[in-house]
């Protein structure tokens, strides 16, 4: 799998809301760092923390992928969701290091807006050995 091949399924199991599939794209013992500070090593740690994304709905993903390399590349990607819980909404906020923006108790939860690169290494099967990603985000509380 090049880096093309990795982003159509990081498309597809992002937007499916599938924690098994995500760790599927890496070899055991694989890495995916979510933050320069925070990685998820093996398939375990990986699923547990792409259960977070059964907390999003109406997700939409795009993507273009900038670099490639026999071995990896990096992409741009862009990704709108609709928070549906409340408990996301302090995992966004807390991620973000801004806190929580005002809302009133039964305010409309947001929709979120990240937007980041991502970087890929690749197993000689094409599984991902690592993966990096460094985004920012916005929240649309209209």
């Amino acid at each position: 799998m090049g880096i093309h091949d990795f982003m159509a399924a990081y498309k597809r199991v992002w937007e499916g809301q599938d924690k098994q599939g995500f760790a599927a794209l890496f070899v055991d013992g694989g890495r995916y760092w979510n933050t320069p500070f925070q990685v998820q090593t093996g398939a375990e740690e990986l699923a547990a923390y792409w259960a977070r994304i059964e907390l999003q709905r109406d997700i939409a993903l795009s993507y273009e992928v900038l670099a490639e390399t026999p071995r990896g590349g990096i992409a741009h990607w862009h990704v709108s969701y609709q928070v549906a819980s409340e408990e996301l909404f302090r995992i966004w906020a807390a991620s973000t290091g801004t806190g929580l923006p005002d809302r009133k108790p039964g305010d409309p939860l947001p929709r979120l807006t990240l937007d980041g690169l991502l970087k890929a290494d690749f197993a000689p099967d094409g599984r991902a050995e690592e993966v990096r990603i460094w985004w920012h985000s916005i929240a649309d509380m209209s």
